[in-house]
């Protein structure tokens, strides 16, 4: 099981800016993929952030996942609309396997 995470600091001012695209976005993975996206929020350090959380069988439905997000021109309507919502640079993702 592969499990990806992506995380962003949100600009001040933006959190509820960051709590629409979060619901717009998880409902969008929901209904065009069947994919269940999970939102976090840090309940220590910098409050500023924001994490996608999600799992695959393997790496394999991960890359053909993210193959169709590029010709996706709806997901990239969406993160051009948020943009100025998070810090620019600030966005990291991970990519674990469980163990087991």
């Amino acid at each position: 099981m592969i499990a990806f995470v992506r995380t962003a600091n949100i600009n001040p001012g933006k959190n509820a800016s960051a709590a629409a695209f979060a619901k717009e976005v998880c409902a969008h993975f929901k209904k065009h993929y069947d994919v269940e996206l999970e939102v976090l929020v840090p309940v220590g350090g910098n409050p500023m952030r924001m994490a996608w959380s999600t799992r695959y069988k393997n790496l394999a439905a991960m890359e053909a996942l993210r193959e169709k997000l590029a010709g996706d021109t709806a997901y990239w309507g969406m993160l051009e609309q948020h943009a100025a919502t998070f810090q620019a640079g600030s966005m990291h993702d991970a990519i674990w396997k469980t163990a087991g």
